[in-house]
């Protein structure tokens, strides 16, 4: 073996929407927070959740935090088909898989949010080198990122960062490269070409 290492192509990877089913454990927390039926909130919400009732910043804030505090949002959320079986792959073929995620984005109960996604990661088997808990993505360093909310994938394709989107109502509207499974995520992975999408 040489001496010299080939470096890994590091995969950014994002977890609500692409590796947990965010929405779907949401929408079971939201039909208990508005005491609803369950079956009159659709599955299909944009992202922001007006479609369910939630009307601004705080309204969400409250629900999020209800969602976290008492009901374990980020260790009870349910694993989106495939993610553990095509991230342990690509973590075998070498690739380093970065967990970055934004769940601190509201003060107060940081500590219960880390400990469930570690808790989650490690009780799905979800493989990784690191994990990343912050809002500016792009920082991070990843040469694929791999995520489904609309104003990230936009800004991250603006700085020339190769993105792809996981495909799923919030994100209607953003364009290719998108990938509705992760069966397609893998592939999309393992054809990128760093030369294919330099910036000019």
């Amino acid at each position: 073996m040489s001496s010299i290492e080939k470096p890994s192509t590091v995969i950014g990877v994002d977890l609500d929407g692409v590796c947990g089913d965010f929405y779907g454990r949401m929408r079971e927390i939201a039909s208990e927070w508005f005491e609803c039926p369950l079956d009159q909130l659709s599955r299909e919400v944009s992202y922001g959740m007006t479609e369910w009732g939630v009307t601004g910043t705080n309204q969400y804030e409250s629900l999020h935090r209800f969602a976290v505090t008492q009901r374990e949002l980020f260790k009870t959320m349910r694993m989106i088909p495939g993610a553990r079986k095509y991230l342990r792959m690509l973590s075998d073929e070498g690739y380093r898989i970065r967990i970055i995620t934004h769940r601190l984005f509201i003060h107060y109960f940081h500590a219960s949010a880390v400990q469930q996604t570690v808790e989650w990661l490690d009780s799905h088997g979800i493989p990784y080198w690191d994990l990343c808990f912050m809002k500016e993505k792009a920082q991070v360093g990843a040469d694929i990122y791999l995520e489904d909310a609309p104003h990230n994938v936009t800004q991250l394709r603006e700085r020339g960062l190769y993105t792809i989107c996981f495909a799923n109502s919030t994100n209607l509207h953003i364009s290719s490269p998108r990938a509705a499974s992760w069966n397609e995520v893998y592939d999309m992975v393992r054809d990128y070409r760093p030369q294919d999408h330099r910036v000019t």
